[in-house]
């Protein structure tokens, strides 16, 4: 049977720890970003059918995916910019087209609004990249110190939930099992656990002032074309983050996708990769 993560990943070096990412294909520079609590197996059938004509680089944040999960770590955002700003110049990227999703929303926006003379064109789907109040009540929840550690990284209410919450279609068994793969216990779920207290509500908050500046620095990214796909049944990004990217962004193209929930690759994937996949087509210089 045929492997759902058909790929051998390459490995970088940061800060004493190995972060795991895909390099494939060859031709302008698609860089993905995955959030929590999916890794780089979240864009495996856009992988495949972008690399044919592109060069897609999937990174695993450290902590989650095939990278190392360090328990004594920064889990932070200003850490995971970080980490992904040395991974484009040790690859010596440039031009580059972003793809992004949950928390890889915040990262890589974190990235782009820095470095807004290296984007090429930007697809978003179901995530943040500015501050807000809004959090479900499932997932505040799993925030708090002792009940949290307990429902994330003791129970795996976190990651295993996400199988069935973040889908309006059921994985197929080898699916949802890649997803979980990596999450496979209390010390692999550290970085999970992390990402969901990670998420900034209060100015006192270490990530508060990150994501401030994140947000403050979006508009360096306004004349730069932008593709938004949004999963209409999300439960944690509803409708109200899609109005503000699209406040922000009025001239962007958009489909909303009004059956798909929060991961919407496989809700939605094959519309998805060709709509994408003809944006950065469109969006690409021709040589």
């Amino acid at each position: 049977m045929t492997s759902p993560y058909p790929f051998t990943p390459k490995i970088f070096p940061v800060d004493g720890h190995r972060l795991s990412y895909l390099d494939e294909g060859k031709g302008p520079v698609i860089v993905m970003l995955h959030g929590n609590p999916t890794w780089s197996f979240y864009y495996r059938n856009m992988v495949l059918a972008l690399r044919s004509e592109f060069r897609v680089i999937v990174p695993d944040h450290i902590g989650c995916g095939l990278s190392d999960k360090p328990l004594d770590y920064p889990y932070t955002l200003a850490t995971h910019i970080a980490n992904l700003t040395e991974l484009i110049r040790h690859l010596g990227l440039h031009d580059i087209s972003l793809m992004v999703h949950d928390w890889g929303g915040a990262i890589g926006m974190g990235f782009a609004g820095r470095h807004p003379e290296m984007i090429r064109s930007l697809v978003i789907s179901n995530t943040a990249a500015f501050l807000s109040a809004r959090i479900p009540w499932r997932i505040w929840l799993c925030r708090l110190p002792w009940l949290g550690a307990l429902l994330v990284r003791g129970l795996n209410g976190f990651a295993g939930a996400a199988i069935t919450m973040a889908v309006t279609k059921k994985m197929p068994a080898d699916v949802a099992q890649g997803y979980l793969q990596p999450y496979d216990s209390w010390r692999n779920r550290v970085a999970v656990y992390a990402f969901v207290r990670d998420i900034p509500l209060a100015k006192s908050h270490v990530s508060w002032q990150t994501l401030a500046e994140v947000e403050g620095n979006l508009p360096m990214l306004q004349k730069k074309p932008l593709l938004i796909l949004w999963g209409g049944k999300d439960f944690c990004f509803d409708d109200w983050f899609y109005r503000e990217w699209l406040r922000r962004f009025p001239k962007a193209r958009r489909h909303y996708f009004a059956e798909a929930g929060h991961y919407l690759l496989e809700d939605a994937g094959p519309e998805v990769v060709t709509m994408a996949r003809n944006f950065f087509r469109e969006t690409t210089p021709h040589e």
